[in-house]
């Protein structure tokens, strides 16, 4: 049911090797309803005025694209990536290691996160005698990270090869450090930040996002 580590076998290199990025040869119209969702939650969410929920899942989601974008260049440079979707497992694959479904989760992962957190963002756990406690927001995206870790073991372990880990030594334990940590510590915590390093994170994030997209596509490296 779970998977905890890569196996380096053939059948994982492979598959791997099968993957066609931006082939439309599944695509359905899940797409156009997964999509409509996003808006319709980001618009609301406008709508309300609710920009630190915004700023949240705008920083994770940046975040995850620079992931997305250096798994693939990995993958170019060494053969494999760190992480890859199989061409059975969505309707249509973005770069080697992420496809539109999960993308899109993850468009929504910081707005959740963000969501999931105590009202007041400056309470402290474990906080008496003296002792300052521990961050909510550090709390929240430590648990958010090990759930979502724990889902990609499953999607690691799935008939339909969902999520394929080539290398032995990576697995539930560097993702759960190197990318899911890094990822809801964006989400929890910038838009606490200062106005003016909020929007320079934010348009710093997305511009290099964008030049890395706008750059690599074209020359075939991711």
């Amino acid at each position: 049911m779970f998977k905890f580590w890569g196996d380096g076998s053939n059948e994982a290199m492979e598959l791997v090797k099968a993957i066609e990025v931006r082939s439309t040869a599944n695509f359905n119209w899940t797409f156009i309803f997964i999509l409509a969702v996003v808006f319709y939650v980001y618009w609301s969410e406008i709508h309300k005025k609710n920009y630190e929920v915004i700023y949240a899942g705008l920083a994770l989601y940046g975040v995850h694209w620079l992931y997305e974008i250096a798994n693939a260049v990995i993958g170019h440079i060494s053969g494999y990536p760190l992480w890859s979707v199989s061409n059975g497992s969505t309707t249509f694959i973005l770069l080697i290691g992420v496809c539109w479904e999960l993308s899109m989760m993850f468009s929504l992962a910081g707005i959740i996160s963000f969501k999931m957190l105590p009202q007041d963002r400056s309470k402290r756990y474990f906080a008496k005698n003296g002792r300052k406690g521990i961050s909510c927001k550090l709390v929240g995206a430590l648990e958010m990270a090990l759930l979502f870790a724990l889902f990609e073991s499953f999607l690691a372990a799935t008939s339909n090869n969902s999520f394929i880990w080539v290398y032995k030594w990576w697995g539930v334990l560097p993702v759960f450090i190197t990318t899911y940590v890094p990822f809801f510590l964006a989400s929890n915590y910038v838009p606490d930040m200062k106005p003016a390093n909020r929007k320079r994170f934010l348009i710093g994030e997305w511009a290099l996002v964008a030049v890395l997209l706008i750059v690599l596509i074209p020359l075939g490296i991711i």
